[in-house]
């Protein structure tokens, strides 16, 4: 299978009106992908594999969509909507290029798995024509029907033409099809369009190659692969089903799921060993959590990298750009954002880190706040390591705290803070040189302080 190329046409043109939407019915996403990106990321990819996308006129933000999940994918723009096998032709220059297999595919079907694109392409190898995907449907109604004789399909029958007899069929057409690349535009150019739409259906391809004494067979997958999504409602019946099999594969990686069914996931979520999440926990894309880590309940985390042995949450937000180091604590109604905590940092309670970065072993007081935007532009706040702030501190940024320093409670600081300095009044009156070093000879059982 390896040594045969192949070219996936990926049909991305409809407008999708059902679902009632501005936004091209591809770029609807589930678990935080788009469905178009689903489906590239299944097709074939690697030397010999080659994509072409079709889209309708006016949708660049298809292509765009096209381009960033695959670079290597060619758009096509479909300018009339006469029919999927008109659709397919519109690569017709793409088709010419003569790949050994010719893999024909929906964008709106999210569910599909590279596993059925090379289940798809093994009949071919072995000279079949078309080898058509197919499933058995709970309720065949609407659905094209696979017209078989032994192990051979013969045609695919629309539910108008279908006899009485033909709609008893459960065995129903997915509409992916994979066909001989060397034969295929010899099939698709016999379509025609005589039926009552004047379009021209892929679905005709059977009965040509069926004439011209070549085979075509069926392979089947399940119902829930090859949903296509033409609602809103279907959308969410995907994402259910999305859900689910992410949840699955998490668990059988070793994740611990206190109750799966609550917790959501994204498509690229990386989980290291001995994971745990507990109940109402949000994943969006880009997290990548490492061994040993624990999220609390109702905590909700956006492309954040986390180390190993991280505490999160409970009521916890980590925004876009957040990255804990080893051992680091998040604890409860704690916000981040934009910011880096090193190994060992504990934030508590109450907090909003932003735009900062926080030294190792840096302990961060309930209330404490980095006031990173002054209106008009973000700024960064430095914190260095083993650094102690005190708490309902407000940090304003940009401003840096020097290593070991600490920070008493309440405080506004607007200047930068000496290593191993203690501030302990409003707008910083009084820094103490070596304040902080005084401070951890208290707290160790040296000097004590005065009443």
């Amino acid at each position: 299978m390896t040594a045969r190329s192949s070219l996936t046409i990926v049909l991305a043109a409809g407008e999708g009106t059902r679902m009632r939407s501005s936004l091209p019915k591809v770029l609807h996403p589930v678990a935080h992908q788009t469905l178009l990106a689903h489906v590239l990321g299944a097709a074939p990819k690697g030397t010999g594999s080659s994509l072409a996308v079709v889209i309708g006129p006016d949708h660049q933000a298809v292509a765009d969509e096209a381009k960033r999940i695959r670079p290597d994918a060619l758009t096509f723009v479909q300018t009339e909507r006469l029919g999927t096998a008109h659709a397919v032709l519109a690569a017709r220059e793409a088709i010419a290029q003569g790949a050994d297999d010719l893999l024909i595919a929906f964008g709106d079907t999210p569910l599909i798995s590279a596993e059925t694109f090379a289940r798809l392409r093994a009949p071919l190898a072995s000279g079949a024509a078309i080898a058509a995907l197919g499933f058995r449907a709970a309720d065949p109604t609407g659905y094209g029907r696979f017209i078989v004789e032994g192990e051979r399909l013969v045609a695919i029958r629309e539910q108008a033409d279908a006899s009485a007899d033909e709609r008893k069929i459960d065995l129903c057409n997915a509409g992916v099809m994979a066909i001989d690349g060397r034969r295929a535009l010899q099939i698709l150019g016999q379509i025609g369009n005589a039926n009552s739409k004047g379009e021209y259906y892929l679905t005709d391809a059977v009965e040509i190659v069926r004439k011209q004494g070549w085979e075509s067979v069926v392979i089947e997958t399940s119902e829930d692969e090859v949903r296509g999504i033409n609602t809103k409602a279907q959308l969410a019946e995907a994402e259910g089903v999305m859900q689910a099999r992410l949840r699955r594969a998490a668990m059988e990686a070793g994740v611990t799921l206190i109750a799966p069914e609550t917790v959501y996931l994204a498509a690229d979520t990386v989980f290291g060993k001995d994971v745990t999440i507990e109940p109402f926990v949000v994943i969006g894309p880009g997290v990548s959590i490492a061994d040993g880590t624990v999220i609390h309940s109702f905590s909700h985390i956006v492309q954040t990298t986390l180390g190993k042995n991280v505490s999160i949450g409970p009521y916890a937000r980590l925004r876009p750009g957040t990255s804990l180091g080893d051992g680091a604590r998040i604890g409860n109604f704690v916000e981040t954002k934009a910011a880096t905590l090193e190994a060992g940092v504990k934030v508590n309670h109450l907090s909003y880190i932003g735009d900062a970065t926080i030294g190792a072993n840096s302990n961060i007081g309930a209330g404490t706040i980095t006031c990173n935007y002054d209106g008009f532009r973000k700024h960064k706040t430095v914190i260095g390591q083993g650094a102690f702030v005190g708490t309902n501190s407000s940090l304003v940024a940009p401003v840096k705290i020097g290593k070991g320093a600490y920070i008493g409670s309440g405080s506004v600081i607007t200047r930068d803070v000496p290593d191993d300095a203690m501030a302990l009044e409003r707008n910083q009156q009084t820094i103490r040189e070596g304040g902080a070093a005084r401070y951890r000879e208290m707290k160790t059982g040296g000097k004590k302080p005065e009443k």
